[in-house]
Order: structure tokens, then C-alpha cells, then sequence
């Protein structure tokens, strides 16, 4: 999603605002972002990852978010709005959050050239600060690609890349999928 039009809020002025707006923002030290829309492929890629995940977890004690639900990164003060989420076990959002998540295990962000930078720059700073955080995922739009960044102890990222004809693993939530799935009904897939 590309960044557009800022405003400037405290954080408790931008959840009422972001509560009450029509569109989406992202929050980021007191600047709140519009978004705008995706592509077609964009939202096929996001809905096709986050079913296949949901499906792989049922009846597993998780979870899985997509664009409309925050992710709150305290330690930045900023909310967020990723394409899927995970979680697994129990939830540490306030009872008032019902939009909100606080302590993802996997975030994935499905990249178009107008949000790799922010995507691979900001975000993954801000993102690798979570404690929760297991993995951090980058899906092209544009070609069959997913990159996977993996918390390996306290402060160490393993970077794995995945293309055409491999098996992506989430191992955040224990879930491998064909890197075809992901992309299926787009025009990428020959």
C-alpha cells in the first residue's frame, strides 16, 4: 500500500480518528499516513496467502490478520496495517483493541515498487523490535519471489529467499506452502 497524504496526531487523537475514518492510516511517532489502494494482483496474493495459512492452522490455537487489523509497535509508537498477520496462544491487546494486535508471531507484507522501500526499510525496523516476532515475509507482486527474514536467538536475522518451484516455510507457525499457492489465479503462474 503507498503512503499518501500526513497528518499530524498524539496516538490517542489517532485511533479516534482512525476509528471514525472512512479510509486506512498508518501511524508512525505522531504522523498519521493515508493508504491507498492496492492492485488486483496485490489483494489476490494477500487473500490466497492468508486462506492457505488459516486453513493450515485450524484447529491449531492461532490466528490469522489481514490489512484491515493493526499491529501496534509500542516501542515506536506506531500502528501499522501489514496484509496477514499470525498469532498463536493467548493475546495481550487491551480489551478496548478489538482492532488491534500487539504480539505477532509472522507478518508478511506483499511488495509493489511504491512500498518495497518503506517495506524493507521501515517496517523491518520497526517490526524486528517486536519480542513476539518469529519471522518477517516480503511476497512480490511482481515475480515469484518471497523473502524471509528469521529471528535466530535475541538480536540474529536469517535471510532466505524463496522462487518459482520451491516450498515456502513459515516456520514461525509451522506451516510450508508450494510458492505456487501463493500466487495462483494471478498472471504470474505459467
Amino acid at each position: 500500500m503507498q503512503l499518501a497524504e500526513k497528518h499530524s496526531f498524539s496516538e490517542a487523537e489517532y485511533l479516534a480518528f482512525e476509528e471514525a475514518s472512512a479510509i486506512r492510516h498508518e501511524y508512525v511517532g505522531g504522523e498519521a499516513y493515508a493508504m491507498s489502494g492496492g492492485t488486483l494482483r496485490h489483494n489476490r496474493i494477500a487473500l490466497n496467502t492468508a486462506s492457505l495459512l488459516l486453513s493450515r492452522l485450524a484447529g491449531k490455537p492461532c490466528q490469522v490478520f489481514m490489512s484491515d487489523v493493526k499491529l501496534h509497535v509500542a516501542r515506536d509508537s506506531a500502528y501499522y496495517y501489514p496484509d496477514v498477520m499470525a498469532t498463536c496462544g493467548e493475546q495481550t491487546g487491551a480489551a478496548n483493541e478489538s482492532q488491534v494486535v500487539n504480539d505477532p508471531l509472522l507478518v508478511i507484507e506483499v511488495i509493489s515498487p511504491s512500498t518495497e522501500g518503506t517495506d524493507r526499510r521501515e517496517k523491518l525496523a520497526a517490526y524486528r523490535h517486536l519480542p513476539s516476532l518469529r519471522e518477517y515475509a516480503l511476497i512480490s507482486q511482481d515475480t515469484q519471489q518471497v523473502e524471509i527474514f528469521r529471528r535466530q536467538g535475541d538480536i540474529n536475522w536469517l535471510y532466505i529467499t524463496y522462487e518459482p518451484g520451491d516450498m515456502v516455510e513459515f516456520a514461525a507457525v509451522g506451516v510450508t506452502l508450494p510458492i505456487a499457492d501463493l500466487y495462483a489465479g494471478t498472471d504470474l503462474i505459467a
